[in-house]
């Protein structure tokens, strides 16, 4: 006998998986990937983790790193967002601008990854690796929509003083349902019909802030002057940004309510999200052991400065995790395979949950937030 510190084998034998004809979502995740190794087993790992977060009425963070939507993963998104198993979405502003070609009808199809570049710009074809979009139909079109919509708001003083991201994709959903032809089709319309903060933290590295930042100009046009009129900024405040997004965890903490992320890569998405810990334990001064479940979908490494330059476990030294090596898994597979399994799986296996409808609730929690933040400043002074 062997004095064993550990039980090595109380893992499921491994043998021969059972595919079988006619197969469900579930008995491919739980009797195939679930009886395997490598990012098979992650992967199924991460459906009963997702199913966990959702069973537990957890607080939801959908984080979306690069360019998803030009693919078409809007549409489990939108699915999720439907069925209340997303309730706040961090993403890059790539996403949010190719999100709307969908809903307006704008030319967006698959292509060829070996294509000559040359003979595609000749001819106006934007290339996003395998998919093709054109420049005037497409990416000119949206432009001036984005501009036409953007401004429509301004006009009718939509915009306060200071205002989020979150506030900003709001209002242009609500522009996206009055006159696309399809708004069923765009994750933007969906979440702002439904209430869902979406945010923007690298809002001027896209379309989205370039169209954004030619609205003034297009004004003083208009007006027959070469001076910038302050009224005709769009300009999102990343403090209001840092503040929301951190008050939905700070609500969620208060409430005794579970928090969880499913990040589609890493990137400024990512690493805004699980920045909210330590924004309220590290600066605030509140104690916050930052998201309960955290699920990562990447194919990046962690020794070249990828995954945000951590794995999900080297974020407990940050106060982003509650413990190490618990509640948080890493599949290591290509996103658009990865995560639509993980969707189709929580759809198969979950109810439909009561949309916590985040976006009505954000300037309440958010001066609640300040307001705690300002008695800890007050504590903490000294008696004179």
């Amino acid at each position: 006998m062997h004095n064993m510190k550990h039980n090595y084998w109380e893992g499921k034998p491994i043998s021969p998986v059972p595919i079988s004809d006619n197969m469900t979502i579930t008995q491919l995740v739980d009797e195939v990937f679930d009886g395997m190794g490598y990012n098979a087993k992650r992967l199924a790992q991460a459906c009963h983790l997702f199913k966990t977060m959702i069973d537990e009425n957890s607080t939801v963070c959908l984080t979306l790193a690069g360019a998803m939507t030009p693919v078409g993963l809007g549409g489990g998104i939108i699915k999720m967002m439907e069925k209340g198993f997303i309730d706040w979405i961090v993403t890059t502003g790539a996403n949010t601008y190719h999100d709307l070609h969908f809903a307006y009808g704008l030319p967006v199809h698959q292509g060829d990854y070996t294509a000559d570049d040359n003979e595609l710009a000749e001819h106006e074809v934007v290339r996003i690796y395998d998919v093709y979009i054109d420049m005037q139909r497409t990416l000119i079109a949206q432009d001036k929509i984005i501009q036409a919509l953007t401004r429509k708001a301004v006009e009718k003083n939509k915009f306060p003083e200071k205002y989020s991201t979150a506030f900003y994709y709001k209002t242009l959903g609500e522009g996206v349902l009055e006159t696309a032809k399809a708004p069923e089709l765009s994750f933007i319309a969906s979440a702002s019909k439904n209430d869902v903060p979406v945010f923007v933290p690298g809002f001027a590295d896209s379309s989205m802030g370039m169209s954004a930042s030619y609205l003034p100009i297009m004004a003083s046009a208009k007006a027959g002057s070469s001076e910038l009129n302050p009224g005709d900024f769009i300009d999102p405040s990343p403090t209001m940004d840092v503040l929301e997004s951190a008050a939905i965890v700070h609500d969620s903490m208060i409430h005794d309510i579970p928090r969880g992320a499913l990040e589609v890569g890493g990137g400024v998405p990512k690493n805004f999200l699980q920045q909210t810990g330590p924004m309220i334990s590290q600066i605030i001064g509140m104690e916050c052991p930052g998201e309960n479940y955290v699920i990562q979908v990447t194919v990046d490494r962690p020794d070249t400065g990828g995954l945000s330059g951590a794995t999900i476990n080297e974020g407990k030294s940050w106060g982003k995790i509650p413990k190490a090596g618990e509640g948080n898994v890493i599949p290591y597979i290509d996103a658009t395979v990865g995560i639509p399994i993980i969707f189709a799986y929580a759809l198969e296996n979950c109810k439909p949950r009561k949309l916590k409808r985040l976006n009505g609730r954000l300037p309440l929690i958010t001066q609640e937030l300040i307001e705690t933040a300002r008695m800890n400043v007050y504590s903490k002074k000294p008696n004179k």
